[in-house]
């Protein structure tokens, strides 16, 4: 990975070693005897040829750098990209994303691994802008959760991000949630909120809450993020009616089975946040491919 892609990574906030060993554990999955026998049996090691990644469907880029990351890997400084699009884009069918240069059979060997994290990031960014446009204009703002694929949770939350939401925590470290699990653990939702804001005081706490008893309840106790799980509609109106006479910031999050056709409503409530684990467990690939131009020599090199 050249200097250029490192700092790009970098300015996105996204660790450029973390992207380079996610790129190398990729690529060690279609070459595991070392060699991509299609392409060296068909294409002359001299060969060069001139590619395009080209939107097969309407959505949002996400992803276009670490695919760039993917060819300087593969193609150890004999590919040149071209970006004609950037991250957060909107795009539509048929528009070029990319020129990518160089020698064929690494143009081809870098191609799956290229559009696999291209093509999943981008669906994750898509969905994302359909629930910043369903929630446009409520106040509320969509977030993801940690229900992401292992390995991969900086760049779908990155991607997140290129679709216009916000993160939630990226860890088990960095904030805690106190869940149903723990509140049977602790003997209470009170107990576990003290039990975890005595032992790390200076930790954002977010307390997840079933009823409008339980938010009543943390809220006594002096918590300031919770989360509404599976409410009603009218129980999160009541919810947001008992946090906001606390007298002081509360701020609320509602998940769980929602759907884009209830964001509004759920929206309009009052909450500040909604959560959706679809977001990246669920989220359908942008559909992107690589054409070459068919005409050998790398001519706009």
């Amino acid at each position: 990975m050249n200097t250029s892609t490192r700092d790009d990574l970098t300015a996105l906030g996204l660790d450029p070693d973390y992207v380079s060993g996610l790129i190398r554990m990729a690529l060690a999955e279609d070459l595991t005897d070392g060699v991509d026998v299609t392409s060296v049996a068909t294409i002359p090691a001299d060969r060069s040829d001139t590619a395009d990644l080209i939107a097969r469907a309407d959505g949002v880029l996400a992803g276009l750098p670490i695919a760039t990351a993917v060819f300087d890997t593969v193609g150890e400084g004999t590919l040149r990209v071209d970006l004609h699009r950037a991250d957060g884009d909107t795009v539509h069918r048929g528009d070029r994303l990319a020129t990518i240069i160089g020698p064929t059979r690494r143009l081809l060997t870098a191609e799956r691994t290229a559009l696999n994290l291209l093509c999943h990031l981008s669906g994750v960014a898509t969905a994302t802008r359909a629930w910043v446009d369903a929630l446009a204009g409520t106040g509320a703002v969509v977030r993801d959760t940690r229900k992401t694929i292992p390995g991969l949770r900086a760049l779908e939350k990155y991607a997140v991000r290129c679709g216009g939401g916000t993160n939630h925590r990226m860890s088990l470290s960095d904030q805690a949630l106190v869940k149903d699990n723990h509140v049977v653990a602790a003997g209470g939702v009170t107990e576990a909120f003290v039990a975890v804001r005595r032992l790390f005081p200076r930790l954002p706490v977010e307390v997840e809450c079933t009823t409008v008893e339980q938010v009543r309840q943390v809220v006594g106790a002096g918590a300031d993020q919770l989360l509404l799980d599976n409410m009603s509609t009218d129980q999160m109106v009541e919810a947001v009616r008992v946090a906001r006479e606390a007298g002081r910031p509360v701020r609320l999050e509602a998940s769980g089975g929602l759907t884009l056709d209830r964001a509004r409503a759920v929206a309009v409530t009052g909450v500040d946040f909604v959560s959706v684990g679809a977001l990246t467990h669920s989220a359908q690939v942008l559909d992107i491919a690589m054409d070459l131009r068919g005409e050998p020599g790398a001519a706009d090199h």
